[in-house]
């Protein structure tokens, strides 16, 4: 797709499909003279452009596709959060019908139903420690379930507006929430003290995640910007700016000391402690609202477009969706989902 210009004129023009742009595949270079080309000395002439080779990249790991095994009914309102029993026997599931579910894992059969909420539930977390279940709603409710007894022994007061994410400390006992208060809140889960009132955000602090080391506390905001709290000094260690759009969903590695980020315009990964950004993952096109990861390292981004995203953690390579056997399952956005 290239033609010569006027004649005399010394000037080669591109046309057609990526003229002007190295994204074409070539570029305009002096020729050496003497050379038996047609092209006159002293002229121009196209050489094609050398890809580096990026040998940076880890090859990707194949990993079986994965299908639809079984679905799980019962709840009569969008279900809006998950957790898994660190024993893998049975699973919690929260929904806006106020419910918390217990369904076994095994089978699938309901074990339990928890009553309590008054408000959609958005966070849910099981600790490894001790049989208890933690939940947090748009109702402002944070409340702490004893399972051997299947009733609520502790409620922890202090957010302002609706509870939207919850995250269990992995060796503290702290239970961290956030809300549309735009704050985070620790919480000492013995004696209900607010230990902590994170404030940096400005807008509903959706995504949330806590590990053993630095930073202790990660959390992701409809501001579009995710911070990094050291948790002795009570303050944001680092804020990282690079989204441009809400994030609505973190995750941490479980053996790596990196963490990723969702958001509508592409997942990020990041390394700690310092947040210092590592590559961004594409191929979603939706507004991702769950983030999971497993031990094979394949994670998997739940998009409001119905859709299951599977990716290879090391490389970021789209692996093929989740093929659920159905149409996705659109449905029109509910509040506090714009």
């Amino acid at each position: 797709g290239a033609s010569g210009g006027a004649a005399g004129s010394g000037k080669l023009m591109l046309t057609g499909p990526g003229a002007g742009s190295s994204a074409g595949g070539a570029v305009v270079a002096p020729s050496s003279s003497g050379g038996s080309s047609a092209v006159p000395p002293g002229s121009t002439r196209l050489v094609p452009r050398r890809r580096e080779a990026r040998h940076d990249l880890p090859k990707p790991e194949w990993h079986a596709p994965w299908k639809l095994m079984r679905v799980i009914s019962g709840h009569l309102g969008w279900v809006r959060c998950v957790a898994v029993d660190p024993t893998n026997q049975w699973y919690a599931t929260g929904s806006a019908d106020r419910t918390i579910k217990v369904w076994d894992l095994a089978s699938g059969t309901l074990k339990l139903t928890l009553t309590g909420h008054i408000s959609t539930i958005r966070g849910l977390a099981v600790s490894d420690r001790s049989p208890y279940l933690f939940s947090a709603g748009e109702d402002k409710m944070v409340r702490c379930w004893d399972l051997e007894y299947n009733r609520v022994i502790r409620d922890y007061h202090g957010h302002l507006s609706g509870v939207y994410s919850l995250s269990l400390h992995p060796t503290l006992d702290l239970l961290c929430t956030g809300g549309r208060d735009s704050v985070v809140r620790v919480w000492d889960i013995r004696t209900k003290a607010n230990v902590h009132t994170l404030t940096g955000h400005n807008q509903t602090v959706v995504g949330l995640a806590t590990q053993a080391l630095e930073p202790q506390v990660i959390s992701g905001s409809m501001d579009s910007t995710i911070r990094l709290w050291d948790l002795v000094a009570g303050r944001a260690s680092a804020v990282l700016t690079n989204h441009k759009k809400a994030v609505r969903s973190l995750l941490v590695h479980p053996t790596e000391y990196t963490f990723c980020s969702a958001s509508a315009d592409n997942l990020k990964k990041w390394k700690c402690p310092e947040g210092k950004f590592l590559h961004n993952i594409t191929g979603h096109n939706s507004i991702i609202n769950a983030l999971a990861i497993n031990q094979d390292n394949v994670m998997v981004a739940g998009g409001d477009n119905g859709k299951l995203h599977l990716y290879d953690w090391k490389t970021g390579r789209h692996s093929p969706d989740a093929d659920d056997g159905t149409t996705n399952h659109n449905s029109p956005p509910q509040d506090g989902d714009s």
